[in-house]
């Protein structure tokens, strides 16, 4: 029974960081057409924040270590800043260049942005103990629960339900999904591009900051290419669910992560170090039953 447990809530873990990653993905895509590669390194940012000095940040009250709540409040303002940083500076004079263009924009602020890292910090892990309480586990009658894979499960769920308020309650998210059926359209209706291509960005810098912090206390380590793994993950879950929609990024993303868990439980020792090979066969399949993803959406229409 302990087994099964923990294989479930490792499962759906994994797949609430890889849902997370890939919602902030599609968030974009689904407005301006751009698969943003950069998104991982916000998700670096976010963890760098946590080492930037008390002179340097004055309200982040470091003082020995971080104050839980100070630790959020810092990293998605960092995080926010810089993804509306990287939208107006790097994305939006390029807006109407052809896609190919903005791909590889993405991939050119990604490099930035991890060798600027470098040129700071040097390309030396570094080492991080946040709240190492979530790192222990609690016992549930005779069921050893992982502390924080719970608390990745349940910020998935709260983050999940916060943007579907978001997006049906608010006047901004509105526009966001009326930009997402049809941007020419909403523009003529009235929709301010930049305003609403500014809101996407931000709200994928709170998911990246989120999962940045969740992702250091779970791994403990700052590495300047930290997020590259979770962005090809999420890219793929993305493309899984159905390029355009964000239901369709969020069920991609589960599905990598429960099949990179279930293939890892099921697969004999001598095999599991090529376990991606089977994840990744399984997609394959997927694809090949499904080409638009798990969740059909419209014809992809130039947006801008």
């Amino acid at each position: 029974m302990q087994a099964v447990v923990q294989n479930v809530i490792d499962a759906l873990s994994l797949g609430s960081l890889f849902a997370l990653t890939s919602l902030g993905i599609g968030l974009i895509f689904g407005i301006m057409r751009l698969i943003n590669f950069a998104h991982g390194d916000l998700i670096m940012i976010g963890g760098y924040a946590l080492i930037v000095p008390s002179t340097a940040v004055a309200a982040t009250m470091f003082i020995g270590e971080w104050h839980p709540g100070a630790a959020v409040a810092a990293v998605i303002f960092i995080v926010v800043v810089f993804a509306i940083a990287c939208e107006r500076l790097a994305f939006r004079p390029l807006r109407r260049a052809n896609p190919s263009v903005l791909l590889i924009t993405s991939f050119t602020l990604s490099f930035f942005l991890q060798n600027a890292v470098i040129m700071i910090y040097g390309g030396r892990p570094k080492g991080v103990d946040l709240w190492p309480l979530l790192v222990e586990p609690f016992m549930l009658g005779d069921i050893r629960l992982p502390r924080l894979q719970l608390v990745l499960i349940g910020a998935t769920a709260l983050l999940l339900l916060l943007l579907v308020l978001f997006l049906r309650r608010t006047a901004i998210g509105r526009q966001m999904r009326a930009a997402s059926e049809d941007f020419l359209m909403a523009r003529f209706l009235g929709v301010r591009a930049n305003r609403v291509i500014a809101a996407a960005f931000a709200i994928s810098g709170l998911l990246a900051a989120v999962i940045s912090l969740l992702f250091v206390v779970q791994n403990g380590v700052l590495k300047f290419d930290m997020g590259v793994p979770l962005v090809l993950a999420a890219f793929v879950g993305t493309v899984v669910g159905g390029m355009g929609s964000l239901v369709g990024a969020v069920i991609g993303g589960f599905v990598v992560g429960i099949a990179s868990v279930f293939f890892q439980v099921v697969l004999p020792l001598d095999m599991r170090l090529n376990r991606d090979a089977w994840v990744y066969g399984l997609i394959l399949v997927i694809l090949l039953l499904r080409p638009g993803g798990l969740v059909k959406v419209k014809a992809v229409q130039e947006r801008i």
